[in-house]
């Protein structure tokens, strides 16, 4: 396995993909918020005194996709087709999860920023409902799905 972001010198750097084909490419990610199920009715029946949680998660996700590149030092800036998120609640376990959509076409995909737009979301969730419940969890931040580029259509084994 060869590392991509390293030189002949074994330094950090930016891949060139300026040979590469331009292709659609989409990422799908994932983030889990586990909390009290009465901080996660609260925020499903827009109860939280900061505002709505999820219409705000909904909004900085977004932001936080379209600011990857100055987040995450070696990503390349990417003119970004569309990001949406959704949300599920499992009321029994006290979870929300975020699920988050990445599209562009070009060179390189979009897998980080589908990440980052469900960490930004799970961190935003956590910043506003944090008053009436700091012990609030996040985690199963991971890349479900991608496609375009070389290696195709990939799914994360269950």
């Amino acid at each position: 396995m060869e590392f991509t972001h390293l030189n002949s010198s074994g330094r950090a750097r930016m891949v060139d993909v300026s040979n590469k084909e331009d292709s659609t490419r989409q990422a799908r990610a994932m983030a889990v918020v586990k909390m009290k199920p009465e901080t996660l009715q609260a925020i499903q029946a827009g109860a939280i005194t900061k505002g709505d949680v999820l219409a705000v998660a909904q909004v900085a996700a977004v932001m936080g996709a379209k600011q990857t590149p100055q987040l995450i030092p070696m990503c390349h800036p990417l003119m970004l087709a569309s990001v949406d998120v959704e949300y599920g609640f499992d009321h029994t376990a006290g979870e929300l999860h975020i699920e988050t959509v990445v599209r562009s076409t070009g060179k390189t995909g979009v897998e980080m920023e589908a990440i980052t737009a469900a960490s930004i979301a799970a961190l935003t969730i956590y910043d506003m409902c944090k008053a009436v419940d700091r012990w609030m969890q996040i985690s199963n931040i991971c890349l479900l799905e991608k496609s375009g580029g070389k290696s195709g259509h990939v799914r994360r084994p269950d």
